[in-house]
């Protein structure tokens, strides 16, 4: 651990400790006894440091030993910290002043949004330390305990995945309909009958029910300001009918067609290697928007003509080549395109060259210095899986165009060159993929490509 970690664990246990509502659990105070109940008072605030300074450090363990990744980026670990804190903080005022009961509270928001960012697991702990850290507070700490838990796992279950805004309608009312059997559970529990049903609890249930449908803005608030992004906004970004990919398909129309096979490429291969489908797949159709500016220099576009480039030297076409990738970005931050679709405009060539001239150059003029940087995309090595097999789709898809035998032989060196050479150019060198992931990406690759290329029957003419 760094001491940044250190820090951010001590404040937070103080910060949780002062929201308790410690009058609330002090006992009556006679006249005389202010000894007795400093002494008291002292005891609780040692006895809640303990506990809630325990569950924050299994917080943070389960971050440190199970997800690294989160671990190690200070804006994943607040914003997890600060999911706890937005509901510990409704709870201590309902507890304090007595405004509310927490049963109104839409603790079910919790796995929602950080099952929606992150996973599953994650999800389960975040909710299960704040609803153990709020138990605290109440004075039915296992009812409410028993009725949150239950929510937890049916929330995680019925949205296993949020790609529609009527899901969350769905599980909104499998979590009303949750409390109130498990809340009939509890009560046969403990008394055989209803006769102590509180007719208070139907209206928090059904309030509650009302906030866990707030849950899509407040997915969209936090999308805003954490820079994160969900399935629900993955594909709202996808649909062809947006301005950006409108224009796409107009000004340049072959690289369109390309975007849709990478895409297709990429979602195959993130399913066999455990990736985001949905993020390449929306990635892969803004990844070459750049070329909207110059669409006759990209060859996908040109049916007819003479070639542009023949009027241009080699270094100057290579920058037209490569400008591609800093448009891209200029025209995805004129659409407020989120900085995790940016990053596969960013990467998709990484630090690469454009190695058609690149190659033509070193070929005509064998003996001349390069200029290595007019050859050179101005870009960033792919970091995550999702980044990394978009990179590889692209090239192997825009390869495959230039064969002119597409049998299985021919496609599977094609596929070997391409993505061997990339690592070799240690373009690959920050890729979490594993040596396995490699091999199962280039299978994926070759059974898409003979499925796109497939051999046709000739229908015969009536003589």
């Amino acid at each position: 651990m760094n001491i940044p970690v250190y820090v951010c664990f001590i404040i937070s246990v103080l910060i949780v400790v002062f929201l308790f509502p410690m009058e609330a659990m002090l006992p009556s105070i006679e006249n005389g006894n202010e000894l007795w109940t400093t002494l008291w008072q002292m005891g609780l605030i040692c006895g809640i440091f303990l506990l809630v300074g325990g569950l924050i450090a299994c917080f943070f363990f389960y971050f440190y030993y199970l997800r690294k990744n989160i671990f190690f980026k200070k804006k994943d670990l607040f914003f997890s910290f600060l999911m706890m804190v937005i509901f510990i903080v409704p709870t201590e005022i309902g507890i304090s002043y007595k405004l509310f009961s927490v049963y109104m509270i839409p603790y079910a928001i919790i796995p929602i949004v950080v099952r929606n960012f992150f996973d599953s697991r994650t999800a389960q702990m975040t909710h299960l330390i704040t609803v153990l850290i709020c138990s605290l507070m109440i004075p039915s700490p296992w009812e409410f305990v028993m009725m949150q838990v239950f929510v937890c796992m049916v929330t995680i279950y019925a949205l296993k995945d949020l790609t529609q805004r009527w899901q969350l309608i769905v599980c909104s009312f499998y979590i009303l309909l949750t409390y109130i059997l498990v809340y009939s559970g509890i009560l046969l529990l403990q008394n055989g009958d209803f006769l102590n049903w509180d007719r208070h609890m139907p209206i928090y249930f059904g309030i509650n029910f009302l906030l866990v449908m707030c849950a899509y803005p407040f997915i969209n608030i936090l999308e805003k300001i954490f820079g994160y992004i969900s399935n629900v906004t993955l594909i709202e970004l996808s649909d062809i009918n947006l301005p950006v990919l409108r224009q796409l398909s107009e000004k340049a129309p072959g690289t369109f067609q390309h975007s849709l096979q990478v895409s297709m490429l990429g979602t195959a291969a993130a399913v066999k290697v455990g990736a985001n489908p949905q993020l390449i797949r929306t990635g892969a159709l803004y990844h070459d928007i750049g070329k909207m500016e110059n669409p006759l220099y990209f060859v996908e576009n040109r049916l007819a003509g003479p070639d542009p480039h023949r009027e241009l030297d080699l270094p100057e076409s290579a920058r037209i080549i490569t400008k591609h990738v800093p448009d891209g970005v200029r025209i995805a931050e004129k659409y407020s395109i989120p900085e995790t679709i940016i990053q596969f405009i960013k990467t998709h060539h990484g630090k690469g060259k454009a190695k058609y001239f690149y190659n033509s150059f070193i070929n005509q003029f064998p003996g001349e210095p390069v200029d290595e940087p007019a050859f050179t995309y101005s870009g960033e090595n792919p970091d995550t899986k999702e980044t990394a097999i978009l990179m590889m789709a692209d090239s192997v898809e825009a390869a495959s165009r230039s064969l002119t035998d597409y049998s299985e032989n021919s496609l599977r060196t094609l596929i070997d060159k391409i993505i061997n050479n990339q690592i070799a150019d240690g373009l690959m060198e920050n890729a979490p993929l594993t040596f396995k992931n490699i091999r199962e990406i280039k299978q994926v690759f070759l059974e898409r490509l003979l499925s796109v290329y497939h051999l046709r029957i000739t229908y015969p003419e009536v003589k």
